[in-house]
């Protein structure tokens, strides 16, 4: 980690995300993606990042804000990132998410 960016950031997601749709974001990969595609943060941001197609071509974009940061406010290669869950926003990415009857039906 550097002095010029962050040790950890904590980003939500909602609870009403479903289960899938947090396997997605809790992957290693989309961590990576995270620091790779962002700089600077704040607390507040809120990020919409698509994280996901179901297997009938629904995709799935989810809100996600960042809660806390510890250090400066830019991310880096070696910035932790952690997820935790905030309250419902009507999201609708439970197993519809991949079926022909999707939220968009």
């Amino acid at each position: 980690m550097s002095r010029d960016t962050a040790s950890k950031v904590v980003v939500s997601y909602p609870e009403d995300l479903s289960d899938w749709g947090r396997f997605q974001v809790e992957k290693p990969s989309f961590r990576a993606f995270l620091r790779k595609t962002r700089d600077e943060v704040a607390v507040g941001d809120v990020w919409e990042e698509f994280v996901g197609t179901g297997c009938c071509g629904s995709e799935l974009d989810v809100p996600l804000r960042v809660e806390e940061i510890d250090g400066p406010e830019r991310i880096g290669d070696g910035t932790a990132v952690e997820f935790t869950v905030r309250e419902a926003c009507g999201i609708q990415g439970n197993w519809r998410i991949q079926s022909a009857g999707g939220p968009n039906a």
